[in-house]
């Protein structure tokens, strides 16, 4: 049974779903939460392979079709019997460059579907539109890599500008590979693109097989997240590891965590593809995003306002209001422990703050399961705009805000010593505000804590000078010894 809050949520943020009928896969996904940051809720895709006779025949074949359909019909069922009235249904390449495409669409459309027929350009910026949501500020070219095409666009000032769409999805690379002579067309291809040779920044990498790629990467290099969305990776690593995957055994690839059968046989010759684009376009570094086409529909069709949101710290609300821990009450919380931050680097402060309101809904779990939730919350689940630095320093405040200061050795890779002892100070300044007094707006507002003359003291109300007993002086203890100080309680 939903709470009363996920149920309020629910109303005020109702439900929305995108039905992606790709070249290589039909997929229905479910969101909820934030509009600036929403919360998959159900993913269901069926590989039809729509396009994977394009290069032969030009047409869509049967079996895909009738495999397409039987799946777009699961999908309307399921939305109804949901009551999801915001229903987003796109096409891609396969349906826009088959000569039987229409009469897919037209299959389609009779199911109680409205499946709109996206053209290249429009594919491409869509998909841009995702980058720029998933990572504000974004400047460079998005590669978006499908079954049917791979999109181009350059990004930078929030918005969309150049774009282009070419004929080098995963499905229809094997054929031009097996014609020979393939670096050669897709550099001369590439050197048409002069805006994305001459663009400075990084590739943002979209796809289920780039994704592949950053799965191989991250197991190479041992990272320590499991989760792909914004994992960075240089350019002489990447080219060095396609080279290596170019010739590489798929079912040796797809024992790796990560990469599905399916990606792993795509992945030798997405690799192949890979090196010209790098060598043509010479990007600082590939950043890898899990958000494209689909969310970049949601994403275009907020206003201004909405976009310019901050999505951690949307996404963290979102979470955390069913569990009654509010944005207000972590701003509230972060204010009063400002003092104790030494180390502050430009937006460290949303940090802190979503770090408050995490570490507040850690409240309502029992207390066997809080330390793995603490780790799981910060380093597990995917945040968007939050660098793994960003995620260590959240981790260390959260088992900080357990009244712990051992930390997982994993973290070490992500933050400097100095970020992890600022993030747990953060966590133990939580603590206290927590105990304080059960972490109520009236403890916080009529008290203080700062940094004076070599001591950490806090200051009372004389009114509130019974919070000073018991657990508060314990509290107050540990993180004085913790900063070097002596700690002191004042009360007036």
């Amino acid at each position: 049974m939903r709470s009363r809050h996920a149920q309020a949520a629910r109303l005020l943020k109702p439900p929305r779903a995108v039905i992606d009928i790709g070249s290589n896969t039909v997929r229905l996904v479910i969101y909820e939460g934030s509009k600036r940051a929403p919360e998959t809720v159900w993913n269901e895709k069926v590989a039809a392979r729509l396009g994977r006779d394009l290069s032969e025949t030009g047409r869509i074949p049967q079996e895909a079709e009738d495999e397409a359909l039987a799946a777009l019909a699961r999908y309307a069922l399921i939305i109804r019997d949901l009551g999801i009235e915001d229903v987003q249904a796109v096409a891609t390449a396969a349906a826009r460059d088959a000569e039987n495409g229409q009469e897919f669409l037209d299959k389609v459309a009779e199911l109680g579907l409205e499946p709109r027929l996206l053209s290249g350009e429009e594919e491409a910026r869509i998909s841009a539109n995702g980058a720029l949501g998933a990572f504000p500020g974004a400047h460079g070219v998005v590669a978006d890599l499908g079954g049917g095409s791979l999109e181009l666009v350059s990004i930078h000032s929030n918005a969309c500008h150049h774009g282009k769409s070419l004929p080098f999805g995963t499905l229809r690379l094997p054929a031009l590979r097996a014609q020979g002579g393939f670096d050669q067309r897709v550099h001369e291809a590439l050197e048409d693109i002069d805006w994305a040779a001459s663009h400075p920044g990084p590739l943002y990498m979209i796809g289920g097989t780039w994704r592949a790629l950053a799965a191989y990467a991250m197991r190479e290099l041992d990272y320590p997240l499991d989760d792909p969305h914004g994992f960075m990776l240089s350019v002489e690593d990447a080219d060095r590891m396609a080279a290596e995957l170019v010739d590489a055994k798929p079912d040796k690839l797809s024992n790796i965590s990560g990469i599905s059968s399916m990606r792993a046989e795509y992945l030798p010759n997405a690799a192949a593809l890979l090196r010209p684009l790098l060598a043509e376009f010479e990007p600082e570094s590939l950043v890898f995003s899990s958000w494209g086409i689909r969310e970049g529909l949601l994403y275009s069709r907020l206003d201004a306002a909405q976009q310019a949101r901050d999505p951690l710290l949307a996404g963290v609300a979102a979470f955390a209001a069913v569990r009654d821990s509010h944005v207000t009450d972590a701003t509230l919380v972060s204010a009063w422990t400002a003092d104790l931050v030494e180390n502050s680097k430009p937006g460290d402060e949303r940090k802190r703050i979503a770090a408050a309101q995490l570490a507040a809904a850690l409240r309502r779990v029992e207390p066997n399961l809080r330390l793995n939730h603490a780790v799981e919350w910060s380093l597990d689940k995917r945040w968007i705009d939050l660098s793994p630095r960003g995620r260590a320093m959240m981790c260390a405040a959260l088992v900080g805000s357990l009244r712990r200061t051992e930390l997982p050795d994993r973290l070490r890779v992500l933050a400097s010593d100095d970020d992890l002892r600022e993030g747990m100070t953060w966590g133990l300044g939580l603590r206290l505000a927590q105990r304080l007094g059960a972490g109520t707006r009236e403890s916080l507002s009529h008290s203080r804590l700062l940094r004076e003359n070599g001591a950490l003291v806090l200051q009372l109300d004389p009114e509130r000078a019974a919070l000073a007993a018991g657990p508060v002086e314990s509290e107050l203890s540990m993180l004085a010894d913790w900063l070097g100080l002596e700690a002191k309680i004042s009360v007036g």
